[in-house]
């Protein structure tokens, strides 16, 4: 495999850093960029690093972080801002190559390999001056071999810092660390790890690959490599649209969620949102997960197949509330409700239907959804409603909202 220098470029705290950025008094004071905590999105976006030596966390409460840091200033996000500072960032990268990969927006992956005159260490610390000197923001940058050790890189070491991983240190920093610092290791595969005493990169790197290919499957054999410095993965090209792979929303309501009724309007309302973009998106999806979160802030997740592919909010809408009503005992109010669907299929591939479907009832109902596609495009997304989103639409549910390939707008220092 031919060598590549591959840079990764993570903006340090960057909702916090535009917010300075036009408030420089806010830089010597703990701040935050937060939710609106009157209705009940309070949690931490981005704080920066006076807020951070606090304690103050991404993705906890508002209330929580006060708690840590009484005197902590939280400023409302702007996210048109935030935008356009991202767009002015890579604009930028694009000076050096074509190979722009974004991933959020703060986050991109350039691929420098034989079109610059420096060495790739050198041209990071070019962009982190430029950044800085140019747009009054800074960065941190990975440069490494593979994608996976250049974002690991720009998390070694923050803020304003370039951290290169080569194929001859790669053990001695990265094998260390922490498993769960590995990209696309989340919470669930951090504790199956943990279940089989893998706590650092380098346990899982020292597994046997037969034995994760058998005991986790492809993608726990992918993590394998990884860790071992065998990831190839292309970095793309700016103009790329990175696959989807679940379409879902969420919304924490104004007041709590106390009965049945109330948890009907919102997942209704969700699922028409659902079952809108996955219409858009030309998908049909084939399974139906739910979250829920109540008052005391536990939370869980329960999902189950679908009978055949659908798009149909009726269809989602129904599985979903099937599956609250088996999973939820009403030990305390909801405050937080989430809806997704995810093993998507092209809606023109073959549809297996079972034989308890109508077809001419599907058609009639894809001809509807059709319709009504077509209406809201044109006068909005209240122009049509059901009797039970309307009468939660104020009530509980925040504004559709479209889907972001790489999750959240949360992000970190």
């Amino acid at each position: 495999m031919a060598h590549r220098d591959i840079l990764h470029v993570d903006q340090n705290c960057f909702f916090a850093s535009v917010e300075m950025r036009s408030h420089p008094e806010w830089r010597n004071v703990p701040m935050a960029v937060g939710g609106d905590s009157k209705l009940r999105h309070g949690i931490i976006l981005a704080k920066n690093p006076l807020a951070q030596a606090k304690g103050v966390k991404t993705a906890e409460a508002i209330w929580q972080a006060k708690e840590k840091c009484p005197d902590l200033l939280v400023a409302p996000a702007h996210f048109d801002q935030y935008v356009y500072y991202s767009e002015r960032i890579r604009e930028l990268f694009l000076q050096y190559t074509d190979k722009v990969e974004p991933f959020g927006l703060d986050e991109c992956w350039l691929d420098v390999t034989g079109c610059i005159s420096c060495t790739p260490h050198e041209l990071a610390d070019e962009i982190r001056t430029r950044v800085r000197e140019e747009l009054g923001l800074t960065c941190s940058v990975g440069v490494s071999f593979n994608k996976t050790f250049a974002k690991l890189g720009s998390d070694y070491k923050k803020p304003d810092a370039t951290t290169e991983i080569t194929e001859e240190n790669f053990k001695q920093i990265v094998w260390p660390l922490p498993v769960s610092d590995l990209l696309f290791v989340g919470k669930a595969t951090t504790a199956a790890f943990h279940k089989m005493n893998v706590k650092t990169i380098g346990d899982l790197a020292a597994l046997d690959a037969d034995f994760v290919l058998s005991s986790m499957g492809k993608n726990g054999f992918a993590l394998w490599q990884s860790a071992n410095g065998l990831e190839n993965a292309e970095v793309h090209d700016s103009t790329y649209n990175r696959p989807l792979k679940s379409v879902g929303n969420s919304t924490t309501t104004p007041r709590d969620m106390t009965c049945r009724q109330d948890v009907w309007k919102v997942i209704s309302t969700l699922s028409s949102q659902v079952a809108g973009r996955l219409r858009k998106h030309h998908f049909r999806a084939g399974t139906v997960t739910i979250w829920v979160r109540d008052t005391d802030l536990h939370s869980y997740e329960k999902q189950r197949a679908l009978p055949s592919e659908t798009n149909d909010e009726k269809a989602i809408s129904q599985l979903a509330m099937e599956l609250f009503d088996e999973s939820y005992d009403w030990h305390a109010p909801l405050r937080s409700f989430g809806v997704r669907t995810t093993h998507l299929v092209d809606e023109n591939d073959y549809q297996q239907m079972t034989i308890f479907e109508n077809y001419e009832k599907i058609q009639r109902d894809d001809r509807i959804n059709a319709t009504l596609d077509v209406l809201r495009s044109r006068f909005g997304s209240d122009i049509v409603m059901r009797g039970t989103q309307m009468e939660g639409k104020d009530d509980l549910v925040e504004p559709d909202r479209e889907d972001h390939p790489h999750g959240g707008f949360l992000e970190d220092l």
